[in-house]
């Protein structure tokens, strides 16, 4: 199976309460922030989970 951003959305809606539309709406913001982040030349670091930067 392929993690897509339709799934993440529907596991933030069921196991947080949000609606689809708030649960889609912050998915989409914390990508921009880590797509923004990683333009700048900055890394990502997401404790417990992985590091992205762009070589």
């Amino acid at each position: 199976m392929t993690l897509t951003k339709n799934i993440i959305i529907t596991e933030i809606t069921n196991k947080l309460g949000f609606t689809k539309h708030d649960s889609a709406g912050i998915l989409e913001k914390v990508l921009e922030i880590i797509k923004k982040t990683l333009e700048n030349g900055e890394d990502v670091l997401i404790s417990g989970f992985g590091k992205f930067c762009v070589a």
